[in-house]
């Protein structure tokens, strides 16, 4: 009876993440072109990608040195999107602050709380989101992942941006 009930609960771990991460985000990042692209990674927004760490084969890249002091006039752009980042940084407040300084429109991407293997990414992740919904134009209630930064500091993510 134990191994069906860990069967189970490996399938919703797999498929939750399958579908916060393969469907859903997918599906908001095609669903237009975005003007900014902020903590691009390796995707194409189709306008501005930007990131603190360059990127090959990325068009129209910009590197960032500052998450808090975007490189960009107010309102230079029409649309920004910020996927699967803010649960990164150390200050989630002054980072939506600035990307509503450079957009018009700021569309989050965030690990929904559905998804528990990416909500309790405990190595990567300094921030909880309370939230069942995956796209926001608003920052969620949020909370401090407990013992973050220790685990940042010792094994996983410290960017001091």
């Amino acid at each position: 009876m134990i191994q069906y009930v860990l069967f189970a609960i490996i399938i919703y771990l797999w498929l939750s993440h399958i579908i916060s991460y393969k469907i859903i985000k997918q599906s908001i990042f095609k669903s237009q072109i975005w003007g900014l692209n902020i903590c691009c990674g390796k995707t194409d927004g189709g306008g501005v990608n930007a990131d603190v760490v360059k990127h090959t084969n990325v068009p129209n890249f910009k590197k960032i040195d500052n998450i808090y002091k975007l490189p960009f006039k107010d309102n230079e752009f029409k649309t920004v999107l910020c996927s699967h980042t803010i649960e990164h940084v150390q200050n989630p407040e002054k980072f939506y602050r600035e990307l509503l300084r450079v957009g018009k429109k700021v569309v989050l991407v965030i690990p929904p709380l559905y998804d528990i293997t990416a909500v309790l990414n405990i190595i990567e992740h300094k921030w909880i989101f309370l939230s069942f919904k995956k796209k926001h134009t608003t920052l969620p209630i949020h909370i401090k992942l407990p013992m973050s930064d220790f685990f940042h500091k010792h094994f996983g993510q410290n960017i001091k941006a």
